[in-house]
């Protein structure tokens, strides 16, 4: 038929020599073949090919019932789930965790031990906290200290503890409140914004990509933390050390157990808190670490409705179904980098600077972080280009190059190679030599 075809484009004349059941069949043949292209394209709109792969982050991951979800990798930062990710909610209890930020970074600067005892303030006793508050039972005759009330910050929720924490700080609450607001936009976070420091209130606002960020941060910050307090599944308070000799002579001592339902019960699961109002309901922050690989999921809004039973149940489900399909699908895949050699500057007062890679979400100039699929990063190959033509004067941190990461399925990571040190302009002479040098070089300036 194509044979015939040219014949028609080609040959015009001698179509019309032809017989006319050749030319019957010639013009049947064209039709057939136009129909079958138009059937094609049809089909082929109707059902087009799915792609076979897809980019981290893309759509996908597990149906929840919570009104707002982020999973990230805390390694690298990468966000692989969202669900409403920048819709304002109040974080609940979640608030208590900026609390704990708070602390540990003040008491470290100001060189305070956390096992120092102090008395409890008026305004943190049990009975002067709101209706319906979680309580660590904080009483009057007693002395505390920041490690025991990070306790009961993380295992009851008690929020005579957040306020025992605040007062200890800060003059008042307000005071407190203002730290934090400051802190997280030093953090990077826009929206997040508190008006107290144990979460009761509904004007305390996040969101779940900002909370996320901020548990990626606390967790490298205070990564003690997930031991000390976040794993703990008991704590006792108070106990007799806590009874001033001239206060309580007795007090009634509480148990109280994890709030954390995956601690314990999810492989990998260590930290960090739960939280509940009734202006969004269920909210959850949760991080689980499995060969290498740590994500973070945080959870806001899952129904009130569910009831005082099924929500926290659900809220552990939605954080249980987006850790199982990160473990699934995804790993933190660590590179040693190569040695990686200088970048040659021309016309400067010096002929070399120090390269290094650009990963801002890794402190090791050593090994890189990448996030990828399970199935990536077998065996890695690299391949390292330096460019030819760089001139002074020339600031830090300037691209000097690319350093690729590939396996057998493709690359893996494109990252530049900064320059460690600023190169400052030669003189007039070393500018001429360089310029000549270049030139039958044939390097062209970059």
């Amino acid at each position: 038929m194509l044979r015939y075809l040219s014949d028609i484009i080609l040959h015009p004349i001698p179509l019309i020599l032809l017989a006319d059941t050749q030319v019957k069949q010639m013009i049947m043949s064209f039709k057939k073949y136009i129909l079958c292209l138009f059937g094609f394209f049809i089909l082929g709109t109707l059902y087009p090919q799915e792609q076979q792969t897809k980019d981290i982050g893309s759509s996908g991951g597990p149906v929840l019932s919570a009104k707002a979800a982020v999973l990230l990798d805390a390694a690298t930062g990468s966000v692989l789930y969202t669900k409403n990710p920048d819709l304002p909610l109040p974080p609940a209890s979640l608030t208590k965790l900026m609390a704990m930020h708070i602390a540990l970074s003040q008491s470290a600067a100001l060189g305070i031990s956390l096992d120092e005892r102090f008395e409890v303030p008026e305004e943190g006793w049990w009975r002067n906290q709101p209706p319906r508050s979680s309580l660590m039972h904080l009483d009057r005759g007693q002395v505390v200290s920041l490690r025991e009330l990070l306790l009961g910050l993380v295992i009851p929720s008690g929020n005579d503890a957040a306020v025992a924490v605040a007062l200890r700080f800060s003059p008042t609450i307000d005071d407190f409140a203002a730290k934090m607001n400051a802190e997280a936009r030093r953090l990077g976070l826009k929206t997040t914004s508190f008006v107290e420091a144990s979460g009761i209130s509904e004007k305390n606002s996040t969101t779940a990509l900002e909370f996320a960020e901020f548990c990626r941060l606390y967790i490298k910050l205070h990564p003690e933390t997930l031991k000390e307090y976040h794993t703990v599944e008991e704590f006792v308070y108070p106990k007799v050390e806590n009874l001033l000799p001239t206060g309580q002579k007795r007090a009634q001592s509480f148990v109280y157990r994890n709030h954390i339902g995956l601690v314990g019960s999810y492989p990998g699961a260590d930290g960090l808190k739960t939280g509940y109002i009734d202006e969004v309901g269920y909210n959850l922050a949760v991080t689980a670490q499995r060969d290498g690989t740590r994500f973070i999921a945080v959870i806001l809004g899952v129904p009130t409705e569910l009831g005082a039973y099924r929500g926290p149940q659900s809220r552990d489900a939605d954080g249980k179904a987006l850790l199982d399909w990160a473990f699934n699908n995804y790993k933190t895949l660590y590179i040693e980098y190569p040695v990686l050699e200088d970048a040659r500057i021309w016309k400067g007062t010096q002929n070399h600077v120090k390269v290094l890679p650009e990963i801002p979400s890794q402190d090791s100039p050593v090994f890189g972080a990448f996030t990828v699929k399970r199935d990536r990063g077998v065996q890695v190959y690299y391949d390292l280009e330096m460019f030819k033509g760089l001139v002074s004067p020339l600031p830090a941190a300037s691209v000097a190059g690319v350093l690729t990461f590939s396996d057998s399925l493709g690359e893996i990571a494109r990252i530049p190679l900064l320059t460690s040190a600023p190169v400052e302009k030669g003189n007039i002479f070393k500018q001429i030599w360089d310029t000549i040098v270049m030139f039958f070089l044939g390097i062209k300036i970059a």
